[in-house]
């Protein structure tokens, strides 16, 4: 999920020049547009396919090398169009400024120009990108780790963003999961495991609305997704208009070898006490990935076994028969 805060040691002389950068790369071809204070509008064209994208300032100078938007990476290979909607803080995009540009764009036809358009965030990004998504009926809407609204009257049992209270999710753009309704298919990709964002999840629920669970992946699935390698088809299946579903749930093997994944599932086993699945997840685990972790815990787990008088089971791999499969 995109960190708010902003980095220490970030002065505005360093911000001018940054966004100086941003503006040259917006104008061949696009626009770079402020829109108020604290957002951006960042246009790249392309080909009749657009990726709509939003992110903060914070984390793409955090999280990228050449610090520049995620969106310019995931466009690239294919040539699509890109408008990148930026912001500096946590402001949720809730601004007069942002809602009066995607007014302007709605009233230009500025959506009916492409063959498709795809809209994309993450947590508070995701949830713009549900909300915004109302002025491109037909869209379709990728959000990792939803949230719907702050507003206290639906969601006062999320107690999570704290600096966010004060911030209007009543006006208009408001309620995320009302603002899906005009988009042909809406993806919502989250861990169960993760209360929160299940519950928000819940508030989604729509004939047009496929989730996604992605149990024990966390709180910042597009990254994690970003770490495996398999954001990045994700986001082409979704813009060649391709079978989403069934391509996440074929890239999402992928976990199988990603240290985070299988941490998060010990972890998981230990607490309730799982001690076979624990040492079978461990010796998995030890061969598929660069982690020492598993390898010393499934140690610990053998002298643990054979005080009892139990070893694992030796279970030989075979195309029908694994000795671990990560749980689901």
């Amino acid at each position: 999920m995109d960190d708010p805060r902003t980095p220490s040691g970030s002065d505005d002389a360093d911000k001018q020049e940054w966004l100086a950068r941003l503006e040259d790369v917006g104008e061949e071809p696009g626009y770079f547009k402020p829109l108020g204070n604290n957002h951006y509008a960042v246009l790249t064209e392309g080909s009749s396919t657009l990726l709509v994208t939003f992110e903060t300032i914070e984390s793409i100078r955090k999280n990228t090398e050449d610090e520049m938007p995620l969106g310019f990476e995931l466009i690239a290979e294919k040539g699509w169009s890109h408008l990148g909607i930026l912001t500096e803080g946590c402001t949720w995009f809730r601004s007069r400024s942002v809602y009066d540009y995607f007014d302007s764009l709605l009233d230009e036809g500025f959506f009916e120009e492409f063959d498709h358009v795809v809209f994309m965030g993450s947590g508070m990004c995701g949830y713009a990108a549900a909300t915004y998504s109302v002025a491109a009926p037909g869209c379709t809407v990728l959000v990792f780790n939803p949230q719907a609204t702050l507003d206290p009257r639906v969601t006062e049992w999320d107690h999570r963003f704290k600096s966010s209270r004060r911030v209007s999710f009543t006006d208009r753009y408001g309620f995320a999961p009302d603002m899906v309704d005009a988009a042909n298919q809406v993806f919502l990709l989250y861990d169960p495991e993760e209360e929160m964002d299940a519950m928000h999840a819940a508030l989604f629920t729509r004939s047009h609305v496929t989730k996604l669970r992605c149990r024990f992946l966390g709180r910042d699935i597009m990254k994690a997704m970003i770490q495996m390698d398999i954001l990045q088809p994700l986001v082409d299946a979704a813009c060649e208009d391709m079978d989403v579903a069934k391509q996440f749930h074929q890239l999402y093997r992928a976990r199988h070898e990603y240290a985070p994944y299988l941490g998060r599932v010990l972890t998981h086993l230990d607490d309730d006490d799982r001690c076979i699945m624990s040492g079978m997840l461990c010796r998995y685990a030890a061969s598929r990935v660069e982690a020492p972790r598993f390898k010393e815990r499934l140690e610990k787990i053998e002298t643990r076994l054979k005080s009892a008088g139990k070893t694992l089971p030796n279970i030989r791999r075979t195309r029908k028969n694994v000795a671990f499969q990560p749980l689901d």
